[in-house]
């Protein structure tokens, strides 16, 4: 999986951010244990919840 970051998910709808999160943790899923895949995924779950809990602390 790509990295996602918290640039790119600054243009992102509320919709499109629970959707990567999905795919992010199906990623995680089938990834290798200590792999590039799965350090990138837990990073972008990572991103994506910060995401989240920003929007939801300043609407």
């Amino acid at each position: 999986m790509k990295l996602v970051t918290r640039f790119e998910l600054a243009a992102k709808s509320k919709n499109e951010l629970h959707t990567l999160l999905r795919e992010a943790f199906n990623a995680l899923a089938a990834s290798e244990p200590d792999s590039h895949q799965r350090r990138n995924a837990l990073a972008s779950i990572e991103n994506i919840r910060n995401e989240l809990t920003l929007r939801a602390l300043c609407p």
